[in-house]
């Protein structure tokens, strides 16, 4: 539990460079022995990419780094539930373990995503740094509808 503390303190620091930059603010890291090989935090925004989530970035990434896109025997860490782009973009890589911190409320309950990870042998932990993760989300989106 420990190295999950530490590694999502990581994907959290780069939720709060996407929240700096005006995305919604999303982390994402790839661990491979033991060693953070990508990173990714949402740019969708910036890039002009619907496609630009943390975890696509991560992904991509981690499979020029291994020079595969086959991402074996890795970890994701990922500030907030992958939504089904990010989910089927996980399958397809292979990753072996995805550890969230925060469920995604606004689908969580119409998608069973990690239902569908697990019929694939993700190996899926969530609840790391709830607190932490659960306030930047909410601050994000108060100070959005505040702003108006």
């Amino acid at each position: 539990m420990y190295d999950d503390i530490y590694w999502m303190t990581h994907a959290l620091k780069l939720a709060q460079q996407a929240q700096n930059n005006g995305e919604v603010p999303v982390g994402a890291i790839v661990i491979n022995n033991n060693k953070i090989i990508s990173q990714g935090k949402n740019s969708s925004i910036i890039k002009h990419d619907p496609t630009a989530h943390a975890e696509i970035i991560a992904l991509r990434n981690a499979g020029t780094y291994l020079q595969n896109y086959r991402l074996l025997n890795t970890t994701m860490y990922v500030t907030l539930e992958p939504c089904m782009m990010c989910a089927g973009a996980i399958i397809i890589s292979r990753i072996k373990r995805l550890v969230f911190s925060i469920y995604n409320t606004k689908t969580h309950n119409c998608i069973p995503l990690v239902n569908l990870l697990s019929a694939y042998k993700i190996k899926i932990h969530t609840g790391v740094l709830v607190k932490e993760c659960t306030n930047i989300i909410q601050n994000f989106f108060f100070n959005k509808r505040t702003k108006k």
